[in-house]
């Protein structure tokens, strides 16, 4: 809970830092603020797991939500370094973008931490209503302005489906109470249609939420339209967010209902694995493309809330977390690449490694990772999910998701040949030193986790 009230907290102060005109303190704060926030979260660690619903049963802060609260901070700050001169280039009243970040990860946590489903659906507004601002914030580019009509039109329009699934499940259940919920689906002989309508209806506002296909739409335009930090943040720390929310309730509320359910996952899932990865081949724009490769994310991720097993929680931990590091290094290549060469076309890239071997070497290990190759976080984050597919006897799931990764190879590598096997007559692409850490660091962390899981995948 203190986590949550830190990182409300840090927006206002940042907001009245930026009244007074310290800018220079507005990092600085953001980042110091961020690290004990996640101080705070891993001081809940409790082993084994006997937290308890606070505040009536609202909000349960277990380990889980302090899993996935301490990636999308440890994201977030990640994120926030890459912003250093960023956001000064776009306005000269930068504190709002940090205040508005910061409110984002406020409503993530208690996405991530809910345990009545009035929390899950303030949780998802505050972060969508500060998505929709941050989307749109460069004010005089029609781009932006596009991105932010077209998040907010499609938002508003699942926030639709998703209350009124939630106010379908009151009406069968009595209670927006998780527990209640469950309860209700177990006891129950004869469970009232409504109920399961409901359950339709929240698939459908939460795949939304995450941009799996068909409800995808959104993602291309608001993504590419977006300033390229603020996507970063929307492809990583969003979508980590919206899945653990995802899985907790499923996994707490509708487990016993699988078969219904399920079916529709699946088939979900496999659309979204062959529209995300089909159409990324035919992108120009690396931006666009890696918003298409998030699409396609989106489909692995959805194996684990189709197997609920045990492991699932950690099955997505270990996806998101890879993804994440890997999404970063190549959002932060994209700035660096496009300031030199006002382009975010994959010819762009040609000849980076000779222009800067440190770059290309880092982004080559991100799209590594994005592929699935092994020794990489990526790989070990697919080889979770095809496991939890396959104890759940769903091989013929596995072998569309191992076809889908096989297509992904050809457009992640056509930024490595760009790099390493075409040539262009440009000057020296410059990475600063905060960039250098940062995707240093998440390279780094991408091997680790490659060679060595164990240290991840076994905190939930």
């Amino acid at each position: 809970m203190n986590t949550l009230i830190l990182i409300s907290i840090i927006p206002i102060v940042l907001l009245y830092l930026g009244l007074y005109k310290a800018k220079k303190a507005l990092l600085p704060v953001s980042i110091i603020g961020l690290i004990v926030a996640l101080g705070l979260a891993v001081a809940q660690w409790t082993t084994p797991d006997t937290a308890q619903p606070t505040f009536h049963g609202m909000l349960l802060f277990n380990n889980f939500s302090i899993a996935f609260s301490a990636i999308t901070i440890c994201s977030t700050i990640l994120i926030l370094l890459l912003s250093k001169g960023y956001f000064e280039s776009i306005s000269n009243h930068i504190a709002e973008y940090y205040a508005i970040i910061l409110f984002s990860l406020a409503g993530i946590v208690v996405m991530v931490s809910y345990y009545n489903l009035t929390m899950l659906f303030i949780g998802i507004e505050i972060m969508s209503v500060s998505l929709y601002i941050l989307a749109g914030i460069k004010k005089n580019d029609f781009a932006s302005n596009e991105a932010a009509l077209k998040y907010f039109l499609m938002g508003a329009f699942s926030t639709g489906f998703l209350l009124f699934g939630i106010t379908l499940i009151y009406g069968a259940s009595g209670s927006f109470n998780l527990e209640a919920i469950r309860n209700y689906a177990v006891t129950t002989p004869h469970l009232d249609p409504i109920f399961y309508t409901g359950i339709v209806l929240i698939i459908v506002g939460l795949c939304f939420k995450v941009g799996a296909a068909p409800f995808h739409f959104w993602t291309p335009d608001v993504y590419e339209g977006s300033p390229t930090l603020i996507t970063a943040f929307m492809s990583t720390v969003v979508k980590t967010a919206g899945f653990a929310a995802f899985l907790r309730l499923f996994s707490a509320c509708f487990s016993t209902v699988s078969d219904f359910w399920a079916p529709a996952l699946v088939i979900i899932a496999i659309i979204t694995l062959f529209i995300g990865n089909i159409t990324a081949l035919y992108q120009q724009s690396f931006k666009r493309m890696l918003a298409y490769s998030s699409i396609s994310h989106a489909g692995y991720l959805l194996f684990a809330i189709v197997a609920l097993g045990a492991g699932s929680a950690n099955s997505i931990l270990v996806y998101a977390t890879a993804y994440s590091i890997a999404s970063i290094i190549a959002f932060g290549a994209l700035i660096l690449v496009k300031q030199h060469s006002d382009s975010d076309s994959f010819e762009s890239f040609n000849g980076l490694s000779a222009r800067n071997p440190f770059l290309a070497l880092v982004l080559t290990i991100a799209m590594l990772s994005l592929a699935g190759i092994p020794l990489t976080a990526g790989f070990i984050g697919k080889f979770y999910m095809f496991s939890g597919a396959l104890t759940h006897y769903q091989g013929w799931l596995v072998i569309i998701a191992v076809i889908n990764a096989i297509i992904s190879i050809f457009y992640y590598f056509r930024v490595i040949i760009a790099m390493y096997f075409h040539t262009a007559e440009r000057t020296e692409v410059v990475v600063p030193a905060y960039y250098k850490f940062v995707l240093g660091f998440s390279a780094l962390v991408t091997i680790i986790i490659g060679i060595y899981p164990a240290f991840i995948s076994k905190l939930i």
